[in-house]
C-alpha cells in the first residue's frame, strides 16, 4: 500500500488509548497493509497502529533475520491473557530513532488477537524471546504505553534521549511494577555475582 510517516516521541498522540477493531475492514486491510510496509522501509522488527497516527488496537510484528524468508505478523484488538517471569530488554523504537536502553519485560506472555482475515488465534512466545519482548512492546503502544516507561535506570535513558535531541522522560508516566521489578533485581544480583 503505501509507506507512512511515523510519529516521534513528543507527539500527543502516541500517549492516547486506541480504539478497538469493530470490523476487519477494508479500511483495516489497508492500514495493516501500511504498517507492514512502513515497519519494513525502516527495518523495524514491530510497528503499532499510533506510530503511523492511527489509533486503532492493530500492530505488526516480523522478527526473521538474515536469510529467513519474510513472516509478518498481524495482531487485531490484542489481549494479553497471561504473563510470567522476568527479563533486561535493550529497546528502541521508530519513535525513538537512535534511542536504545534497557528495560523491565516479562520473559513469557501468551497473547489472543485477530488476525489480518478477522480469524482469532493464541501465540505464546516464552524464554525473553524477541517475539515475547516485541508483542508487550507493540500492545504497550495501543494503551498509550512506551517502552521508556518501563526504564531500568532512568538516569542512563535520559542521557540517550539527550543525545538523540528527544524530549525527557515523562516522570509521572515510569510503571510501578513491583512483582516485574523485583524478579529484575535477582537477575542484575545473578548477573554482578557471575562476573565477580
Amino acid at each position: 500500500m503505501s509507506i507512512r510517516k511515523v510519529v516521534k516521541y513528543g507527539e500527543p498522540s502516541l500517549r492516547e488509548t486506541s480504539k478497538e477493531v469493530h470490523k476487519v475492514s477494508q479500511k483495516i486491510k489497508n492500514l495493516v497493509a501500511d504498517l507492514l510496509d512502513t515497519m519494513y522501509a525502516q527495518n523495524g522488527v514491530g510497528l503499532a497502529a499510533p506510530q503511523i497516527g492511527e489509533n486503532y488496537r492493530v500492530f505488526v510484528i516480523d522478527v526473521s533475520t538474515g536469510d529467513e524468508p519474510l513472516n509478518p505478523m498481524v495482531f487485531i484488538n490484542p489481549k494479553i491473557i497471561k504473563k510470567s517471569g522476568a527479563v533486561i530488554s535493550h529497546e528502541g523504537c521508530l519513535s525513538f530513532p537512535e534511542a536504545f536502553t534497557d528495560v523491565k519485560r516479562y520473559a513469557n506472555v501468551m497473547v489472543k488477537a485477530l488476525d489480518r482475515h478477522g480469524r482469532s488465534f493464541v501465540l505464546e512466545a516464552k524464554d525473553g524471546t524477541l517475539l515475547a519482548r516485541a508483542i508487550q512492546h507493540e500492545f504497550d503502544h495501543l494503551d498509550g504505553i512506551l517502552f521508556i516507561d518501563h526504564v531500568i535506570n532512568r538516569f542512563e535513558a535520559e542521557e540517550v534521549l539527550k543525545k538523540c535531541n528527544l524530549p525527557s522522560i515523562e516522570l509521572d508516566k515510569i510503571l510501578d511494577e513491583p512483582k516485574l521489578s523485583e524478579e529484575i533485581d535477582i537477575l542484575l544480583k545473578e548477573k554482578t555475582e557471575k562476573n565477580d
